[in-house]
């Protein structure tokens, strides 16, 4: 019987300076890119966060109020882990994101106000791999990214936004999707794995209400064990994938 071709990786572009990420929740960038992150940070490279919400959803045992609160304050110490500086939340409903005109437009600005080369975000489809039902938030935030990158250098679609001083910015090059079933690229995640794992640890209330492991050995296992499988793909060295689209 024939093996499978597996299909290697190919690089991330690297000529970029700028980068937006822009996720449904707190800890979805933890789960997976942050090493990629730290990795670009360290290069020099200058990149954002834009949560649609502050997942005050996320915990059964708190009311969302004091919940939001405490998971923006892990978000922010979380990114600074891996070097981001600046961690904007857009204030949308944590749990009943929709995807819309008011998505798009809130993306669209922050692209237009942070212009960056490239734009992150999280996989945008029904399924993770066809194994796992996605979140409503994350498909609706991933397909409203895509839409707002396109958006953003378009004069006449939310002209409002020229109105706020916020010009139309045509500078996206690329968007990539993680946590993609379909990857076409990959980051070494050598030298940022072990700042990923202490990232996705300041999300400690989060994981302490996710899960009885212990909350260190869980991301520990979590994200090594992710990295080296992407890695078997990209010459054997432990990696984060994204799906890549050209503009």
């Amino acid at each position: 019987m024939t093996e499978p071709t597996i299909t290697p990786l190919e690089p991330m572009p690297g000529d970029w300076r700028r980068a937006l990420a822009v996720v449904a929740h707190p800890d979805d960038l933890e789960y997976g890119c942050s090493a990629a992150i730290a990795a670009w940070t360290d290069e020099g490279r200058e990149v954002a966060y834009l949560l649609a919400t502050r997942g005050e959803a996320g915990i059964d045992t708190l009311a969302p109020a004091e919940c939001a609160v405490l998971r923006e304050r892990e978000q922010r110490a979380s990114a600074a882990v891996v070097g981001v500086k600046r961690v904007e939340f857009l204030d949308h409903k944590d749990g009943v994101v929709e995807y819309g005109i008011a998505l798009r437009r809130d993306i669209a600005a922050a692209i237009r106000r942070h212009r960056p080369e490239l734009v992150i975000t999280l996989n945008h489809r029904d399924t993770w791999g066809g194994v796992a039902w996605n979140t409503p938030d994350h498909v609706a935030v991933g397909r409203a990214t895509l839409d707002a990158a396109a958006d953003a250098g378009n004069r006449w679609i939310f002209p409002e936004l020229a109105e706020r001083g916020l010009e139309p910015w045509d500078g996206v090059r690329w968007v990539a999707v993680a946590g993609s079933s379909t990857p076409t690229h990959a980051v070494d995640a050598t030298a940022g794995l072990e700042r990923a794992v202490r990232s996705l640890l300041e999300h400690r209330t989060y994981i302490e209400a996710l899960t009885d492991e212990d909350p260190e050995t869980y991301a520990r296992t979590f994200l090594t064990e992710s990295a080296e499988a992407t890695g078997e793909r990209f010459g054997g060295r432990p990696a984060v994938a994204f799906e890549l689209f050209g503009r």
